[in-house]
């Protein structure tokens, strides 16, 4: 079994595992912003601090074999899924040892023995490729299931509802979940939507719906094994809205001055680091000296990781063209 298979089975497995992957996520994602500070990362990035718990939730209730589809803000995805750090990481930063040899960059992660499509740019944009996926799994008679993971702005674009609406007439075994952040981009979500409980908007397809706190990991793991079985037994698709809230601004150029005051320090009371800790002190899962161990660890090794990929190799032009499929004889015609 490979090390990014051995890192999905321990999410899966084990809850002190589930929490050392939520603490790699945020300490991965403070270092992100670090290194872009200093010229490391071209172009942007989006980070998920504060969601780390529905990544990891949702990642403990799949096989590899499911398929996912997930935003441009998908580090902790990725990672949770059984990425290795420096194969996200070396992608984020364009080198050769990134998951996609380092010509994706953050928003274009993929790998697919992990069951991650590369994640999309686009707003909304994974809706229509999951419900896509499923399909393939129904036609192919396998018991696979597609997930769309996508921001609360995008249940306002077409895509959002041609891809329900193909999903629950054709009963596809596919999950839509709503990251719902509160804000899309730099809006509120009171500023563009005339609803706040986005999953109602499953009615209209007559697809099961329910919402989840997305800042409890173990609130994220029960909603979303309903829904996988409800997927794999063929029960069809379902829309699932995670109420959560990513700590930092929608790129690492937005300081997110937009926010109401106190909104960011109300939402760190339900840090989901926080409410997994206190889970597992009460039940004596973990002590606070073990806590500090594993945050102490966990730095250590993310720090180990960015010397990696600082000193890995950049790709050239030609990288582009590597993963390219043509027909055969095409070229010369």
């Amino acid at each position: 079994m490979s090390i990014q298979l051995k890192r999905r089975e321990a999410v899966q497995n084990d809850e002190v595992a589930r929490y050392e992957r939520m603490i790699e996520i945020r300490e991965f994602e403070e270092q992100i912003n670090g290194l872009f500070a200093t010229g490391a990362i071209r172009g942007t990035t989006h980070l998920c601090l504060g969601q780390e718990a529905l990544a990891v939730g949702l990642a403990a209730e799949l096989r590899p074999s499911d398929i996912v589809m997930a935003t441009y803000r998908g580090h902790g995805i990725a990672l949770a899924l059984g990425l290795s750090p420096e194969s996200v990481l070396g992608e984020i930063m364009g080198k050769t040892i990134g998951c996609c040899g380092g010509v994706g960059g953050s928003m274009h992660l993929c790998d697919m023995d992990l069951g991650l499509l590369p994640t999309s740019a686009i707003v909304g944009g994974g809706i229509p490729i999951a419900a896509g996926a499923a399909l393939a799994f129904q036609t192919q008679g396998k018991d696979g299931v597609a997930v769309s993971v996508f921001g609360d702005g995008a249940s306002n674009i077409g895509a959002f509802h041609e891809g329900l609406n193909l999903a629950a007439i054709w009963n596809l075994p596919v999950i839509f979940i709503c990251d719902n952040n509160i804000y899309g981009e730099y809006s509120r979500i009171n500023t563009t939507t005339p609803l706040l409980d986005l999953h109602e908007r499953a009615e209209s397809y007559k697809m099961p719906h329910f919402a989840i706190d997305g800042m409890d990991v173990k609130a994220v793991q029960k909603g979303v094994a309903e829904a996988v079985n409800r997927a794999r037994s063929g029960g069809g698709p379902t829309l699932i809205e995670a109420k959560t809230y990513r700590f930092a601004g929608h790129s690492r150029a937005d300081q997110a001055l937009y926010r109401p005051e106190g909104e960011l320090e109300m939402w760190q009371k339900r840090d989901p680091i926080k409410v997994t800790e206190e889970d597992l002190l009460s039940r004596g899962l973990l002590t606070a000296d073990r806590i500090a161990q594993i945050k102490s660890d966990m730095s250590t090794t993310i720090e180990g990781v960015v010397a990696t990929c600082q000193a890995s190799g950049e790709p050239t032009l030609a990288s582009m063209f590597q993963n390219i499929w043509t027909p055969k004889g095409a070229i010369n015609k």
